[in-house]
């Protein structure tokens, strides 16, 4: 009997709080649909540039569902402008494939079928240019020895940082506000705008603590990859631990415990994964495409891996700064306009 009380009395509860059940039987869903657009996505046809390339071999590299593209002369820039993998430069003494190698494996896998078209172009044509053995390869970023990681451990410092950044503000607002404190400061008259800065330069010191110790053990204990800057990593990590503080500041007010709070992950957090590029982008369909650059973090991760791995500069990614500033002047005013719902001043 008494196990049977409780079990009703945990029923009832679970009945009364309606927006739990809904995210309790509705998250898994749209996590489940995402994975499923995401993954389901066709792959992008590859593109290669090719300088000095004979019908045989272009139609060889066609066949592997490589999109080609010739060209008179080629350099680094033509692979960059052109947003191509990689370029192929046919000698009479041999080959150059310069790779952009901004996903390691998609190189490596280009590189295999480049090397395998070459070897049937020395064997069924009687004039070739080059041989399979004698093809130079060359990388833009990184090198042959690049794995995938190094490529994701920039979009992984982001997303921990705007994580944990997020969770932290808005349990530490929301236990202020259980407990009395924020209402007690509401009585003063202290200002909107003020109790925002406030919880925003309070929670924000901690956050630049912990972006900074962050990034130090990323890039000085764990060895990631770091070919820009370390001091424009941090600013680029500063200001998504910003949208990060900004958003968890706005949620909180609209969550009553500290289980609600984490009942946003999965709606908030877990998405913003799936466009962060951890998974590629290209292949998916152009509306899911827009869909990841209403994320905050899809900007971040993208900043992070343009300094941390391809060795830009602060100027090279001052658009998805400026996006991100936008995220938090966004959410700073919001968060303004939602403590109205306990005090009107």
């Amino acid at each position: 009997m008494r196990i049977s009380a409780l079990v009703k009395r945990i029923m009832l509860q679970m009945f009364r709080d309606k927006r739990t059940l809904a995210l309790l039987f509705l998250a898994p869903l749209l996590v489940l649909t995402l994975m499923y657009l995401i993954f389901d996505s066709n792959e992008e046809e590859m593109k290669l540039g090719v300088v000095g390339g004979n019908d045989l071999l272009i139609e060889t590299l066609e066949s592997q569902s490589i999109r080609v593209e010739n060209f008179e002369s080629a350099d680094n820039d033509t692979v960059l402008e052109n947003d191509l993998d990689a370029i192929l430069e046919l000698k009479s003494n041999g080959a150059v494939l310069t790779l952009e190698n901004d996903d390691p494996t998609q190189a490596k896998a280009l590189l295999a079928q480049i090397s395998q078209a070459l070897a049937f172009q020395s064997q069924g044509a009687a004039e070739q240019n080059a041989s399979a053995a004698e093809l130079e390869t060359n990388y833009i970023y990184g090198n042959e020895d690049t794995e995938f990681f190094d490529v994701i451990g920039p979009i992984l410092v982001g997303f921990f940082v705007f994580f944990f950044v997020f969770l932290i503000s808005g349990i530490g607002l929301l236990k202020e506000r259980v407990s009395g404190t924020l209402e007690r400061v509401l009585a003063t008259p202290v200002k909107r705008w003020e109790i925002v800065g406030a919880y925003l330069i309070g929670f924000g010191i901690f956050a630049i603590i912990q972006t900074t110790i962050v990034v130090s053990f990323s890039i000085w204990i764990l060895d990631m990859v770091m070919e820009g800057e370390v001091w424009h990593v941090i600013i680029i990590n500063l200001m998504l631990a910003l949208v990060a503080l900004s958003l968890g500041i706005l949620l909180s007010t609209f969550a009553g415990s500290e289980f609600q709070m984490v009942q946003f992950i999965p709606l908030v957090i877990v998405p913003q994964i799936f466009f962060s590029g951890i998974f590629p982008l290209d292949g998916m369909a152009d509306w899911l495409q827009n869909l990841g650059r209403i994320m905050p973090l899809y900007y971040g991760a993208d900043a992070l891996k343009a300094v941390m791995y391809r060795g830009e500069g602060l100027t090279d990614v001052w658009g998805d700064l400026l996006v991100l500033g936008l995220f938090a002047l966004l959410f700073i005013v919001l968060n303004i306009l939602a403590l109205k719902r306990y005090r009107k001043l």
